[in-house]
């Protein structure tokens, strides 16, 4: 489980079926592309030497990420086509830029950037994600970073956000022993910074949030009830014709799938 695909059965059932059970592809979005060319773009700014890591070099690297990106995707380019190429680019280095706002990437060295993270609960649940930056202070306390292309959410926003976060929190705290002491939203949007302060018997709970979660995700697996969850994210859910809630009719229920990897590299970078 993904904190992605937890978020998506806590918001609507019926969203995680189609994407988890029956895996309907999604094209992406411009922003969720966009985005994913910033967060490759900040990656390989900390990999150069400190001294480098100056706001011209951090806006150089945006093209080289959007032509890996390419290179990896190339039907993303009848997303963005040549005459909104350097529009698409303008915005990405324009967010890449708002990032200075909140940071000086030359006073640090993170201990890692795009870490895959896993672990077990004792109840047989496994938790993976990617965590956009750890940074370990030389005291040996931990902060989790995470970069969003978009602007500081409002309320609802804020709890979906720090859901994610104290997911990654909750698989450090397991597998190196400690609670970290920062998770950090970075929103290069608006340049503002979300920060929290997790506690140990706070994760605990999570960890029951989490298994509960999961188990009411095999209950609708083993019968194929994922019903919907109508709200005011359906105007922009992917699966809108198809969801009963609006007369839409679901694919025949294809039967629990076999594992795969959970996780995509254009999820959770905008909100």
């Amino acid at each position: 489980m993904s904190p992605s695909r937890a978020s998506d059965f806590k918001q609507c059932p019926l969203l995680y079926r189609f994407r988890a059970v029956d895996r309907i592809p999604e094209a992406p979005s411009k922003a969720q592309v966009r985005g994913t060319v910033v967060h490759a773009a900040l990656e390989s700014l900390f990999a150069l030497p400190r001294a480098d890591r100056v706001p011209e070099r951090a806006r150089e690297l945006v093209e080289p990420a959007w032509e890996r990106l390419l290179e990896s995707s190339p039907e993303l380019a009848d997303l963005v086509g040549p005459a909104e190429r350097g529009q698409f680019l303008t915005e990405a280095r324009r967010l890449v830029s708002g990032y200075y706002k909140l940071e000086d990437p030359t006073r640090f060295d993170p201990e890692s950037c795009e870490l895959r993270v896993e672990t077990e609960l004792d109840d047989g649940v496994l938790l993976r994600g990617f965590v956009d930056r750890i940074d370990v202070s030389p005291t040996g306390l931990l902060r989790v970073v995470d970069y969003k292309t978009g602007r500081a959410p409002w309320e609802m926003g804020e709890s979906k956000a720090l859901f994610q976060m104290k997911f990654y929190a909750l698989v450090l705290m397991r597998t190196r022993g400690i609670v970290p002491a920062q998770l950090q939203l970075l929103y290069l949007g608006d340049s503002q910074a979300l920060t929290y302060q997790p506690e140990e018997d706070e994760l605990r709970r999570f960890e029951r949030t989490l298994s509960a979660i999961w188990r009411a995700i095999l209950d609708s697996g083993a019968t194929g009830d994922f019903r919907p969850n109508p709200g005011r994210l359906c105007d922009w859910c992917n699966h809108k014709t198809r969801c009963p809630a609006f007369g839409g009719t679901p694919p025949p229920y294809p039967g629990w799938p076999v594992p795969a990897e959970e996780s995509s590299e254009f999820e959770e970078t905008v909100e």
